[in-house]
């Protein structure tokens, strides 16, 4: 499905069950795509446990362009998507997302009204400057629960465990997963169970 946002149109995956227990909304990276193996792994958990889930290619991405440009525009924008795939339910909100898409889900879980926050390879800083810290958008949720999972050898960096409910890291993967799939599974599923 096709949303009209602020910053453009938004192109929607949504597969649910006829009660879903939770809405799970994803969102890729960058340059990427919701196909990415990491968020099927996650969309695979959620539905196994009778959530919706709701795959979002964001305005920017839709509009063929990689970077995301002004954080306000983009966050402005997630939030009327989420606003229009929650309607009126009144299930509980999960919102996540891998890389750039990690962030948004960060800066606006609490305008959001989610209740929890899973960050795939949350980028701390840009690769080889670690003074350019955006640990502050990871504490952006407040009190809402996030769920880190990076690489052992991400050049992003990798949040202190402080900072969030839970970091997980997977030994020897870069900032895109080329394994430990069952390990983000494995992570995901125990702390989806909470809203089903």
């Amino acid at each position: 499905m096709r949303i009209e946002t602020s910053a453009g149109p938004a192109e929607i995956e949504l597969e649910q069950p006829r009660k879903p227990a939770f809405l799970l909304l994803l969102t890729h990276g960058s340059g990427g795509g919701v196909d990415a193996k990491d968020l099927l792994v996650v969309r695979d958990s959620a539905l196994r446990m009778g959530g919706a889930v709701a795959r979002v290619v964001q305005p920017y991405r839709v509009a063929g362009r990689r970077a995301p440009g002004s954080v306000v525009k983009q966050d402005e924008a997630w939030l009327e998507i989420v606003a229009h795939l929650r309607g009126r339910k009144r299930i509980p909100l999960i919102q996540g997302g891998r890389s750039n898409g990690a962030r948004v889900a960060c800066r606006t879980a609490v305008a959001a009204g989610a209740r929890g926050v899973l960050a795939l390879s949350f980028p701390l800083h840009p690769p080889g400057k670690p003074e350019k810290s955006r640990r502050e958008e990871l504490l952006a949720a407040g009190a809402i629960e996030v769920v880190v999972i990076n690489g052992a050898k991400d050049p992003f960096g990798i949040p202190d465990p402080a900072d969030a409910a839970e970091v997980c890291v997977i030994p020897g993967q870069p900032h895109s997963f080329g394994a430990g799939f069952d390990f983000i599974a494995d992570t995901v599923t125990p702390w989806l169970a909470r809203w089903c």
